[in-house]
């Protein structure tokens, strides 16, 4: 049974419990359920991802917050009336029910022995948390001998809105996240429409990276799709030299801009070159005051990615970063 809510269907706010028939794997029935103290859990909305998604489903099977209603939005004030919040707000107390773990300073483990920092999952699954906070699954500086695209993250993350499906609507992202446990059937779509078409994109932008700037290691992005292994592969098949060290591309929701640096392999969360150590952690005007850069927005704890409110401020941001 899965739990979704429902702001249309009889003009009022109802909640739903869709339970399959024995009888048929895709047959749902529809029944109303009481909405008495439904308690509201808050995640962040964008794209979704294992950590979370995982989280939620968790949290809304323990009994304080059983198939609590869920809100995503990154508004601090719409967080502050919710019950519970994961993966956003910037605060870890859980006596308050507040469970981010990217803020700075955040060091929480498991203890006993685990010396993994948790994600908002938790310690249900830890191999979740150790992904999500970039960190390798295998200690080895050696390459895989393959690339596992199949795992429960890679599966998650494909139930995002295709970069080519023109309805980028919220209320559709919302649907799409209350169905993760359908995410086998995207599959084969995913390829199809948005995986493969990808390749002409970022194989485009590829060429053009001299025209970005001298030293042939910033690459823009002009439309956001499906990047990482294309660029390695093409790299490979282009011969670039040298390799291309930050990707810019424009956040679609915010309208502000990425600064993301290229890792040394698909799956590796070490980067070719991580955004400087003296801005990592830092937000709005105190990361600006630190690069000298205007407009900045944030600098991921483990140098990854950053962002900037404005193109010309992320270009700056992947210019100054080449030299430190």
């Amino acid at each position: 049974m899965f739990i979704a809510f429902s702001r249309t269907l009889f003009s009022t706010h109802r909640l739903f419990a869709f339970a399959a028939n024995p009888r048929s794997r895709f047959y749902l029935s529809l029944s109303p359920m009481s909405t008495a103290a439904v308690k509201r859990v808050g995640t962040h909305n964008g794209s979704f991802h294992c950590d979370e998604a995982l989280g939620c489903f968790m949290i809304r099977l323990t009994k304080r917050f059983f198939d609590a209603h869920i809100v995503r939005s990154r508004d601090p004030k719409v967080l502050e009336t919710l019950d519970a919040v994961l993966d956003v707000g910037g605060v870890y107390d859980p006596t308050k029910d507040r469970y981010d773990h990217h803020q700075k300073g955040f060091e929480e483990v498991f203890g006993h022995g685990f010396n993994t920092k948790l994600s908002s999952a938790g310690l249900v699954y830890k191999a979740i948390d150790a992904i999500d906070n970039g960190i390798n699954q295998y200690d080895t500086d050696q390459p895989p001998r393959y690339v596992n695209n199949t795992h429960l993250s890679s599966r998650v993350g494909k139930l995002n809105l295709d970069w080519a499906d023109p309805d980028q609507s919220a209320e559709k992202e919302k649907m799409k996240h209350l169905n993760v446990p359908w995410f086998w059937l995207a599959s084969v779509r995913f390829h199809a429409r948005s995986w493969l078409p990808a390749r002409s994109i970022v194989m485009q932008c590829l060429e053009a990276r001299l025209d970005v700037d001298p030293s042939g290691e910033i690459m823009i992005l002009d439309r956001f799709c499906p990047w990482k292994l294309h660029l390695f592969e093409l790299e490979e098949e282009m011969k670039i030299n040298p390799s291309i060290k930050y990707v810019l591309y424009q956040d679609d929701r915010s309208k502000s801009w990425r600064v993301q640096a290229v890792g040394i392999a698909p799956d590796r969360f070490e980067s070719r070159k991580a955004l400087p150590a003296q801005w990592r952690g830092l937000r709005d005007d105190e990361l600006s005051k630190e690069t000298g850069i205007p407009g900045g927005v944030f600098v991921h704890m483990s140098g990854f990615i950053g962002g900037n409110q404005t193109y010309d401020g992320a270009l700056a941001m992947a210019k100054a970063a080449l030299k430190l």
